[in-house]
């Protein structure tokens, strides 16, 4: 069997995802077609605009045949933690395997010698790399300064100045450290930028798609996503504001200090400022920095309201998982029995499959179980953790 992975969070599906998919199908011809997504929280550190389970249906509408939820932990976490967890399922599978993903050079061999230099942490990187952190910049910057003067050969620093590119050298380097066996196959990314906020007669970014509702400008995203997609837009994005507020208060210093990414103090930072402010979106602006990005920050207090330390992170990215499917199609319901012959993690398709789950396994699902519940609080719906859609 080969399999294609797209690692993605589907935010919502656009036109550009649609063609992602259309390459792999084309020019890629996998057995499978299968879709790691994010569920019902982003690695921005915000809400998804729609459920996980929506979000997989328009995934399979689309050409996918099934998709896998990535665990919370990982999806609410930085670029490289988003990466690892990715490929880690990814590489549970005993196949043919072949991660697609696009980029804004799609430079497969600089990717990989970008990927190996970032790996091979000398003690002088190590020593460059603490001295420039010191002068407030964010870590990647801080990565490239490092990097920068030690004089490396094969290092295109352009790779690391993108949003896609910086994703695809953390897929590279995931999968080089993890020793897997994965294909990397990037392909140019086509539209706006993924920071871009406006929409354009390209295909926009999500994030400009997102803008667009906050704007109450649904109708002019009618022609940026596919026909299945629109009428399950939502006129307003949701908020979890309150709710990451009142965590915030509620939360002592040193729990904060446990969670990923809000070391150096900033637990104090957090606390102190929380005082003087009505809101969450209030909080982030007051400590924002050259450092502490709002999308850092985001992912904080987002991991703050879920629950999620760093210690848990890293037990999950260290042991055997499952594989949550969210939805297949449902004419290729046999996938289900011959992905999991050749998986060392097990499918959860139904409630009675996490009796399956111990250690870091079953503590990451509760995660996803109380994430899933948090979500139909904010949303007021409702979905179910167990369920699998047959699309």
């Amino acid at each position: 069997m080969k399999i294609c992975f797209a690692i993605c969070e589907y935010n919502p599906f656009h036109n550009g995802h649609a063609e992602h998919l259309n390459y792999i199908r084309k020019n890629i011809a996998p057995d499978c077609l299968a879709i790691i997504m994010s569920g019902n929280f982003t690695q921005r550190g915000e809400t998804a605009i729609m459920d996980k389970y929506t979000r997989a249906a328009h995934a399979i509408k689309a050409g996918a045949d099934i998709v896998f939820e990535l665990p919370t932990a990982f999806a609410v976490a930085p670029a490289e933690i988003f990466a690892k967890g990715g490929v880690k399922l990814a590489s549970a599978f005993k196949c043919k395997k072949t991660l697609c993903f696009g980029t804004e050079s799609a430079e497969k061999q600089k990717l990989i010698s970008t990927a190996k230099a970032l790996l091979d942490e000398s003690k002088e990187f190590k020593k460059l790399y603490k001295a420039e952190l010191k002068t407030g910049i964010t870590p990647i910057r801080a990565k490239i300064a490092a990097l920068g003067k030690m004089n490396i050969e094969n290092l295109d620093f352009e790779l690391l100045k993108t949003p896609n590119n910086i994703l695809g050298v953390e897929y590279a380097k995931a999968v080089i450290g993890s020793e897997s066996d994965i294909e990397l196959c990037p392909i140019i990314r086509h539209g706006t930028g993924y920071n871009e906020v406006t929409l354009t007669d390209e295909s926009p970014s999500a994030l400009a798609i997102r803008t667009a509702i906050a704007d109450g400008k649904l109708k002019k995203i009618k022609p940026y996503v596919p026909s299945f997609v629109y009428p399950d837009l939502p006129e307003k994005l949701p908020s979890a504001d309150d709710l990451l507020f009142y965590s915030v208060i509620k939360t002592p210093k040193n729990e904060l200090a446990k969670i990923l990414d809000c070391g150096e103090g900033l637990e104090n930072r957090i606390k102190a400022l929380a005082k003087n402010c009505l809101s969450a979106n209030e909080l982030k602006e007051k400590l924002k920095t050259k450092r502490y990005t709002y999308a850092r920050l985001s992912r904080i207090l987002t991991s703050c309201m879920l629950g999620i330390t760093e210690k848990s992170v890293r037990k999950s990215l260290s042991q055997d998982l499952y594989l949550k499917v969210l939805a297949v199609n449902k004419d290729k319901t046999d996938l289900l029995s011959s992905l999991s012959s050749v998986s060392s993690y097990p499918l959860i398709t139904r409630k009675s499959d996490i009796i399956k789950l111990d250690g870091a396994a079953e503590e990451c699902f509760r995660q996803d179980v109380f994430a899933n519940d948090l979500y139909n609080f904010i949303c007021g719906k409702h979905t179910n953790e167990f369920e699998m859609k047959l699309v």
